[in-house]
């Protein structure tokens, strides 16, 4: 884990990894929610006229709704949608999504390790691309021992979403306008990735979807875990050596 440290910051040019918080996505994270997103998508795209693959559910992972939305249309129909249609049609995918039952379980390894996080005094964010409305209240209910309503950052907190880095960049200013190098990122998508290395965050890919550790790698990701329960036996282990790192602070002036 040393090496992905140093990798790190001879990447961004900073002088050390000073955490304050750990910011997460949402849906293949915290979530096991991926799989019923796929068939979501497939069943209200097709409402629609669209095709859209459990494949390309998993490869759009991460970017808001509505951008999927009208990147869809867009591809098939040759045409730009409005937000306000890209916003309906969303809303027709987030309803099938949400009556599905039993709603999707906890990702196996998340309780763990966010006891660890919250044990070593960092704080905890979340930055999903998601725009389900009922989304805030589940994750108060499930990580509410954890987590602050103003540390979510959903689609309607920025315009441009994931690949972007505005959401990471959004979680670092709701956690106190914390610099890159004091908030970890989480991410199971290429979009994802993507963003927290724009916003050149430390980011850590946990692999529990069906894509090849090298399409997370090839977006930048510092390490990489293939599930979660891994990543949280291993969590003491990789703040320690983060915290073991030697601090230049002029570089990050």
């Amino acid at each position: 884990m040393v090496d992905e440290i140093r990798n790190y910051l001879s990447r961004t040019g900073y002088g050390s990894v000073s955490p304050k918080a750990v910011l997460f996505d949402m849906d293949g994270v915290l979530y096991d929610s991926m799989p019923r997103h796929a068939v979501a998508w497939q069943q209200s795209m097709a409402h629609f006229g669209l095709t859209m693959t459990a494949a390309d559910a998993y490869a759009t992972e991460g970017a808001r709704g509505i951008d999927t939305v009208r990147n869809l249309v867009r591809k098939e129909r040759g045409e730009d949608i409005s937000l306000e249609e890209a916003q309906m049609m969303y809303d027709l995918k987030s309803e099938i999504f949400h009556a599905m039952t039993p709603p999707a379980p906890i990702m196996p390894g998340i309780p763990e390790l966010m006891a660890q996080i919250h044990e070593c005094g960092l704080s905890i964010g979340i930055v999903t691309g998601s725009g389900q409305r009922p989304l805030i209240a589940r994750l108060m209910n499930d990580f509410g021992d954890y987590l602050t309503e103003n540390h979510i950052v959903t689609a309607y907190d920025v315009e441009h979403g994931k690949p972007a880095p505005d959401p990471y960049l959004m979680g670092l200013e709701k956690m106190g306008d914390l610099k890159p190098w004091e908030a970890l990122v989480v991410e199971n998508a290429p979009l994802g990735v993507a963003a927290a290395v724009a916003a050149r965050c430390f980011t850590i890919a946990v692999n529990t979807g069906p894509l090849p550790d090298e399409v997370l790698l090839s977006q930048g990701a510092d390490i990489i875990f293939p599930t979660m329960p891994a990543f949280s036996n291993r969590w003491n282990e990789l703040y320690n050596n983060i915290k073991s790192q030697p601090s230049n602070l002029n570089s990050q002036l």
